[in-house]
């Protein structure tokens, strides 16, 4: 069967499958944004439009008792979870190594559990609830529609992009999430219900999130420097977002057990609540920090340190065991990169907007970290709209970046959160396009497209 008679071959009721999930997406992300505003408003007592904004108008003390607080929620509530069931709880070890299973409570338990933690200041992403939202109602789903394994694993990619798309307002972007990303194919029969689900959910999300960018960019146009900057600093983005991926990994590798899971948050988050005195962009998932470094607010100083402290206490929260996400954290470390980068090369070369080169190399270090070169090019024009002109350097930057990170085995920073032990390749798209590998398209891949990382081994042995 060719890629258009599956489309053609996909049913009423899989359709309405994918419609009725995407709007199940959209209200899901929209109920979660609007907890974690309830929480960033009951720990700080103020409402702001931002965590960072309702940090800075609220008292030092209230950091460290909220940061406490959500130490004591995370262990209590890790406890009272205990091992996930056999469907597990991750979306990216549910898509690639339980047949697109999810365990439908433990899963949005945790999914609500990030959302308050991260209201409260943890540092990591808040897209983690929305994500395990949808892929779970999309598991749940296509168990009762009693799909074959592969609509499945479709379907819960595309619920978790769909989430994702919801929250952060890229309809696009989550499609290419759920596609290049989770399941490492870009084959037309899957990008069809993956789009529309994205679609249906962030319409769904304008009617109570509203319609616009999630940052504010002022007009930047292109120019020479630009286009040197990004073939200079590809590279060593490149090299950077190695280590990052490298040190999710090895976090992840060390999340506590027996009596360590009741001592780990606290002494994460006591020791992110002590830092936030002196830095309170730390705290939450570095959508401020993103949105300073673009507007060309933050001291070379302040960004040096940032770049030197958030990926540690982010780190230290994923070792902690606690959930939540990793994308804004992602893009805010690249943002960072590139500003120190960019502040160093206005003295070289002068004329050039320096917040520009924070939006070329932080798209290219989201693209690297995420083994995405289209999802985090395309994410990064939705999230602030004003991002044509740059579109070259950026790309020069991304290509750079992406192939160097891949020649040096990096992992994805999903892939790399996978449970210890199992077998994975260093993108996804090595093995994790696991749609094709029962047969069920009958496209013109290449050989190597379902290959495990094993073969890849025995191959260089």
């Amino acid at each position: 069967m060719t890629g258009l008679g599956i489309i053609a071959s996909y049913s009423i009721r899989f359709w309405s499958l994918v419609i009725g999930l995407g709007v199940i997406s959209g209200l899901a992300a929209a109920a979660l944004v609007g907890l974690l505003r309830l929480t960033e408003w009951l720990s700080y007592g103020v409402h702001r439009p931002t965590l960072l904004a309702a940090v800075d108008a609220s008292p030092g003390w209230r950091r460290i008792v909220a940061l406490l607080l959500a130490a004591g929620i995370v262990a209590v509530s890790l406890r009272v979870l205990g091992r996930a069931s056999p469907g597990g709880t991750e979306v990216t070890e549910a898509i690639w190594l339980r047949s697109g299973k999810l365990d439908f409570v433990h899963s949005l338990t945790r999914g609500v559990l990030s959302i308050v933690t991260v209201g409260m200041g943890v540092s990591l992403g808040r897209e983690a609830g929305p994500q395990l939202a949808g892929a779970a109602f999309a598991s749940r789903a296509a168990e009762w529609a009693k799909l074959p394994v592969w609509q499945r694993r479709l379907l819960v990619a595309a619920g978790a992009g769909a989430g994702f798309a919801a929250v952060y307002n890229v309809p696009l972007g989550g499609t290419l999430l759920a596609l290049e990303v989770m399941l490492g194919t870009l084959a037309l029969p899957l990008v069809l219900p993956a789009l529309l689900m994205s679609v249906t959910a962030t319409a769904v999300a304008w009617i109570f999130l509203g319609d616009h960018p999630l940052y504010h960019v002022g007009a930047v146009g292109f120019r020479p420097s630009q286009l040197v900057f990004a073939i200079l600093m590809g590279p060593i983005i490149g090299l950077v977002a190695t280590g990052w991926t490298r040190l999710i990994a090895a976090a992840n590798r060390h999340r506590p057990q027996r009596a360590g899971r009741w001592l780990a948050p606290a002494g994460a988050f006591a020791a992110l609540g002590l830092l936030s005195l002196q830095y309170p962009q730390l705290l939450g998932n570095g959508r401020g920090i993103v949105q300073l470094g673009i507007a060309g607010n933050i001291s070379l100083g302040l960004l040096v340190m940032l770049l030197l402290l958030k990926p540690l206490v982010t780190a230290a929260c994923i070792a902690s065991g606690s959930p939540g996400g990793l994308f804004t954290p992602t893009f805010a470390v690249g943002v960072l990169l590139a500003g120190v980068g960019g502040a160093l090369w206005t003295h070289v070369w002068h004329g050039s907007v320096p917040e520009s080169y924070a939006l070329i190399g932080g798209g290219a270090f989201l693209a690297a970290a995420m083994q995405g070169p289209l999802a985090g090019t395309v994410l990064v024009l939705e999230l602030t709209r004003h991002f044509d002109a740059l579109m070259v350097p950026t790309l020069v930057a991304v290509v750079e970046a992406t192939v160097l990170s891949r020649k040096l085995g990096a992992a994805s920073i999903y892939s790399a959160r996978l449970a210890s032990g199992a077998v994975l390749a260093s993108s996804p798209s090595a093995n994790a396009a696991s749609i094709a590998t029962i047969h069920a398209l009958d496209e013109a891949l290449p050989a190597d497209f379902t290959r495990r990382p094993a073969d890849d081994a025995s191959d260089e042995a």
